[in-house]
């Protein structure tokens, strides 16, 4: 039954998946006028598909094999000079005057906080961070700023025709999509000539690509969790052992506290590497005596990231012979729980300069804590992902909820929109969810249409559709478990959703289409209120029911979904005075939600 049902829904996003993959491509070189859809789409044949992915994680290569590896690519891409191009050498990179920041959550934010603080100070400013949400040139930003279409194409033809031209049998002539972001990302701030670059950690630190470099001006470490456990190992402690990996001789790192375990790899790490470490004190240290400091992005837990930025900005500003501006001050109470961490000395507390309050109150992070007011529909995008990240989350979401003014007849529906990927405990990131007490839960992909041929920055062929769909179906049915365990149906006044004689059950679009709803082939009917879509366009139409302007209505009455949970649902969302809906588990759900929501950033 499953399999005949995605066989049918396989066959309705065929044009999806066109055009085999293997490991990796090794297409002809183009020219460099080429556009950047024929720039990004070649890109894509770079990516490992699922059953190589597979093959990898059960081969389990030489990190440091691979590393070596990253470095003949960087060579081999060559830098044109005054007399032709040059091999590119690792030493090239060092006046990049690089900030390397690692972490499980948060190091995308803190690297945001710190481009956006020196940028204020009138440096040109590179930002190489992962992934993307919407567009892949997300990824390369000079001035805080996507590199333009244009830019982007110049630069992707540039490094891949190079790397064509200097191929030999004896390796492999490209590199994987991530690491050649990472040769382009170091192109694209050489000739663009950045005065810095703020490099986030692409996995891991030690064996992450981005760690060819040799001497960055200074070293961050964001929160540590568990999180990529196939890749980094499943303990905390295994995970700092590879994080501490991009402590350089002689370059100071700072870390946000951390749990003793972790802290203490992190110690020894830098004792084995020659590199001075520091715990950042508390964003409230900086605030003693002073004004409170107003941060871009919104919850609680942005302030260690801010209080990491801080650090890691004066550094640099320090290091290379720049006027931070800030002054030391003296005696600041300290709470007793960084006290409690004398195994790494704490860093100065200082005054921050203009720049940097102003810089703090400045940033933008698309995707992280975001709100987005649609009319009477509310959206909360956070693209959390770990059990940590989810719960700062879900505190995040219940005191934003909170804030809005509540509908006067008391009707506000509250909808999850959630999906996760990779070896991640899904079943533990459900329940972190159920105390924010949602009316209804949406499993759905990563994928914004059935079919994403249009699309070529949003193709991902790390993972099959089959195993999308399945995780949705598995998802869907741990919460309804979940929900049980709580204590039963929450909304007593839903009908479960009664069992159909195939996996998918059409409910007719305008213009002919098709929504595919999915229900599971259970034992026995879910008791509770949850869906599964096949794509998150499908989603969004029935979670908004035509009350978001910047959606499409969905279809008219005489194409009501079949399902009771739908039907119903369908009704209670277009009375409801209010409608919040929480966005979560993916940063690339998130991804594909932002492009829905927002066209411009498709532009």
């Amino acid at each position: 039954m499953v399999a005949r049902g995605l066989r049918a829904l396989r066959a309705a996003a065929a044009g999806r998946g066109r055009g085999g993959r293997r490991g990796l491509s090794t297409r002809p070189a183009r020219a460099p006028a080429a556009d950047y859809q024929d720039a990004i789409r070649t890109l894509n044949s770079l990516q490992t598909n699922a059953s190589f992915l597979e093959q990898l994680r059960r081969e389990r290569p030489d990190p440091r094999a691979q590393l070596e590896a990253m470095r003949g690519f960087l060579e081999r891409s060559g830098l044109q000079g005054s007399h032709g191009v040059a091999d590119l050498q690792v030493e090239d990179l060092d006046g990049l005057n690089i900030i390397h920041v690692t972490g499980t959550k948060g190091k995308g934010s803190a690297c945001a906080f710190t481009e956006r603080i020196l940028r204020g100070y009138g440096l040109k400013t590179g930002f190489y961070s992962s992934p993307h949400l919407v567009q892949v040139r997300e990824r390369i930003r000079i001035n805080g700023q996507p590199l333009s279409k244009e830019l982007f194409s110049k630069y992707f033809w540039l490094v891949y025709n190079r790397l064509e031209e200097t191929k030999d049998a004896a390796q492999a002539s490209m590199p994987a999509y991530f690491r050649f972001l990472t040769i382009m990302a170091f192109h694209v701030f050489l000739q663009e000539k950045v005065d810095l670059a703020v490099l986030e950690v692409g996995i891991g630190g030690a064996y992450d690509c981005t760690n060819i470099i040799r001497t960055p001006v200074v070293c961050g470490v964001s929160s540590l969790g568990i999180d990529h456990t196939s890749i980094l190992g499943d303990t905390v402690e295994k995970i700092a052992w590879q994080k501490g990996g991009i402590f350089k001789p002689g370059v100071p790192a700072f870390t946000v506290p951390q749990p003793e375990r972790p802290l203490e790899v992190l110690r020894d790490r830098a004792r084995e590497l020659g590199c001075p470490l520091y715990v950042c004190p508390e964003l409230d240290a900086f605030e003693a005596g002073s004004q409170a400091l107003e941060l871009g992005l919104a919850g609680g837990h942005q302030r260690s990231n801010a209080a990491l930025a801080l650090q890691l900005a004066r550094t640099w500003l320090q290091r290379r012979g720049y006027e931070a501006g800030p002054e030391v001050l003296p005696e600041v109470p300290l709470s007793t729980e960084l006290l409690a961490q004398p195994s790494v000395p704490l860093a100065p507390v200082f005054r921050p300069s203009d720049a940097m309050i102003q810089g703090l109150r400045d940033t933008e992070w698309l995707g992280r804590t975001q709100v987005l007011p649609h009319g009477a529909v509310t959206w909360y995008l956070d693209g959390a992902h770990t059990t940590s990240s989810v719960q700062a989350c879900v505190r995040w979401f219940r005191q934003a909820a909170l804030s809005h003014d509540k509908p006067q007849d008391g009707s506000e529906v509250r909808v999850l929109l959630f999906n996760a990927t990779g070896d991640r405990d899904t079943a533990a990131l459900l329940k972190l969810l159920l105390p924010c007490h949602f009316d209804y839960a949406v499993f759905c992909p990563n994928f914004t249409e059935l079919s994403v041929t249009g699309s070529a920055d949003q193709q991902n062929f790390t993972v099959t559709l089959e195993n999308a769909l399945t995780r949705c179906l598995e998802n869907q049915k741990t919460w309804g478990r979940l929900l049980e365990e709580k204590g039963g149906q929450e909304t007593p006044w839903l009908s479960p959703p009664r069992q159909v004689g195939g996996l998918l059950e059409p409910a007719p679009l305008r213009g002919g289409g098709a929504a595919l709803l999915l229900v599971p082939p259970a034992e026995r009917p879910l008791n509770s209120p949850s869906l599964v879509f096949p794509c998150l366009s499908h989603a969004l139409q029935w979670i908004a029911q035509g009350r978001d302007p910047h959606l499409p209505a969905p279809p008219p009455k005489g194409g009501a979904h079949p399902q009771p949970v739908a039907s119903s649902g369908a009704v209670l969302l277009q009375e409801a005075a209010a409608i919040h809906v929480l966005v979560t588990g993916s940063l690339h759900l998130v991804g594909g939600v932002l492009k829905l929501l927002d066209p411009s950033l498709s532009q």
